[in-house]
């Protein structure tokens, strides 16, 4: 769903790395600048090996690393950032913040999270969404995420934040209320579906099942697909097409997901007129 959920959810985990082939895709500027775009995955309950030698050369010719958000590592900080955001008062339990064709849903969600009706009425409702869907996340675990590796990876190297955990918090802070209450819809819809992984089309490369993931849940809402994907994806392409074109050569790591389709980074980059062509 977005980075900061599993920056916020820490778990043991196996230590055995899992084989990964992800996407990478090179982009050219008519001029001839370079970067490349790196679908990441958040979270994973074991260690991932996900340098393949083009990502690796790619990552090695980079020179700054561009990520959602740079300071991932400093959990105190992105949790404070979450519970500023967070504080509420005076809000109704949290079943009565869906519509009644989802509450059986929630109410299971709350029960197999340990969480009771009334325990959010002191927090806004996407918060609320966000606490539920990241302690339904099981085993997945934050320390394993492709995106603090590559960070980890930089090394001398700039790194330029697209968001930051402020900015990335802040959209679902300033959603209304109505898509607050969908969203949290959408979350006890999701865990209630327990075949959705994207974990294994993400380490097979998989853009085609991506995509169709990104059509489902919180994301099929027009409104809430616009404000998360849609245009955050356009304030990234600005932000890459800068980069680029400036000769940083940047090595762009985010979310895969924020690659699919016509509204993902190589499409947006593609109709501004740059080469984009996947390498891995």
């Amino acid at each position: 769903m977005i980075l900061l959920l599993a920056a916020l959810a820490l778990a043991g985990c196996s230590s055995i790395p899992q084989h990964a082939d992800p996407a990478l895709w090179k982009v050219e500027s008519p001029e001839g600048q370079v970067g490349w775009l790196f679908g990441t995955i958040h979270s994973s309950p074991r260690p991932l090996d996900w340098e393949t030698p083009p990502v690796r050369a790619a990552l090695e010719d980079a020179g700054a690393v561009v990520v959602e958000v740079g300071n991932l590592a400093d959990e105190a900080e992105v949790s404070a950032t979450f519970a500023l955001l967070a504080k509420n008062s005076g809000q109704p339990p949290i079943s009565q913040r869906v519509i009644a064709a989802d509450r059986p849903a929630l109410i299971a969600l709350l029960k197999s999270t340990g969480y009771k009706d009334g325990d959010f009425t002191a927090m806004d409702t996407w918060a609320a969404a966000l606490t539920l869907a990241r302690n339904n996340a099981g085993r997945d675990d934050a320390r394993n995420g492709v995106d603090r590796a590559v960070v980890a990876q930089a090394g001398p190297r700039p790194i330029i934040e697209l968001e930051g955990a402020t900015k990335q918090l802040s959209l679902f802070d300033s959603l209304p209320e109505s898509e607050q209450r969908d969203l949290l819809g959408a979350v006890a819809r999701e865990a209630a579906d327990p075949e959705r992984d994207l974990s294994a089309a993400w380490r097979s490369g998989d853009m085609a099942a991506i995509e169709a993931e990104t059509r489902k849940g919180l994301l099929a809402d027009p409104e809430l697909r616009e404000v998360l994907f849609t245009a955050r994806n356009r304030r990234w392409t600005a932000r890459i097409a800068e980069a680029v074109r400036a000769g940083r050569k940047p090595f762009v790591a985010v979310g895969a997901a924020h690659m699919a389709g016509p509204d993902g980074l190589p499409a947006m980059l593609a109709r501004q007129g740059f080469s984009v062509t996947r390498v891995d």
